[in-house]
């Protein structure tokens, strides 16, 4: 493989979910198609000039403050706390939360070496003392990390007399009971409501 196509592979392999297989197809696509490869610098290149974070709530964006958190519609006083910007698409995609974010960028992983000051936990901890913020909900991933950091986050908060909340776990609406795991049948029954 020739040198520039062999980095080309590389530094796609190293994209999350892209294995040297689908980067060495990527990367001869790309050789095949020379208008999409341009196409493509492009893009990445104004993405990394133009998105930044937003002071308010850690999002990425392309304005200072965010859209969210410029929305004069949106209920200020809720903060739904999520660990990726990816996160707040999937929430958005419903339609129901009309509130505002705060994005960690990561969650506790000892192992990995991330701690809580790898996180934005003290820019939501200011947020918190500075805004008129009744309500923070934990929205993490309901995994060992995720839950970690949740619990972390829910004993900073306690004594500051808001409300703290989690996501609710548990069965997935369409699922089958006899092919769900017992971790997740085991949370839909200790979250249970009342009907």
């Amino acid at each position: 493989m020739a040198d520039p196509i062999r980095v080309l592979v590389q530094q796609l392999a190293r994209l999350p979910g892209v294995g040297e297989k689908s980067a060495t197809r990527l990367a001869y696509h790309l050789l095949r198609t020379p208008d999409l490869a341009s196409r493509l610098a492009l893009a990445i290149a104004d993405v990394t000039q133009k998105i930044g974070t937003c002071a308010t709530c850690m999002t990425l964006s392309d304005t200072d403050p965010c859209a969210f958190c410029a929305d004069g519609a949106r209920d200020g006083s809720m903060v739904c706390v999520v660990a990726t910007p990816a996160d707040i698409a999937a929430i958005e995609r419903g339609a129901h939360f009309r509130g505002r974010y705060h994005v960690l960028h990561g969650l506790l992983s000892p192992l990995d070496g991330i701690g809580p000051d790898e996180l934005r936990i003290g820019e939501l901890l200011r947020r918190v003392g500075q805004d008129q913020i009744a309500e923070v909900i934990l929205a993490t991933n309901p995994s060992v990390e995720g839950e970690a950091t949740a619990m972390y986050i829910a004993k900073l908060l306690g004594p500051l007399g808001i409300v703290v909340s989690r996501i609710a776990t548990g069965m997935a609406v369409g699922s089958e009971l006899e092919y769900t795991d017992q971790a997740t049948i085991a949370r839909a029954i200790a979250h249970r409501a009342p009907v």
